[in-house]
């Protein structure tokens, strides 16, 4: 269950990043509410998350995945550069992802 809770916390980290950019410097009301209210969510997830998964397993996972799913929303909704090393560089993040869990 740690891990479905570890992975509901990135999803909320890609959120509050991606909500960085409504915000515009958080000079919008309503985005920047939104944006704060997903960065507590996924805090307070990762807490519980780390209860019972090492911290170190837990962050790198929580942060890796807040990594990659912000670039590829960058790249899907905002025009980022989606260049092969760029995607690379994203698949060498999934891969150290992939090997914590595992291993």
């Amino acid at each position: 269950m740690a891990w479905v809770i570890l992975i509901v916390a990135a999803l909320f980290e890609i959120a509050w990043a991606v909500g960085l950019k409504f915000t515009e410097g958080f000079s919008r009301l309503w985005p920047t509410v939104g944006t704060i209210a997903a960065l507590i969510v996924s805090v307070s997830l990762l807490g519980i998350a780390a209860r019972s998964l090492p911290i170190g397993t837990a962050y790198a996972v929580w942060t890796g995945i807040g990594a990659v799913g912000t670039v590829l929303c960058g790249i899907a909704f905002f025009g980022d550069p989606a260049t092969p090393a760029r995607l690379v560089c994203l698949g060498l993040i999934v891969i150290g992802i992939l090997g914590l869990k595992i291993l």
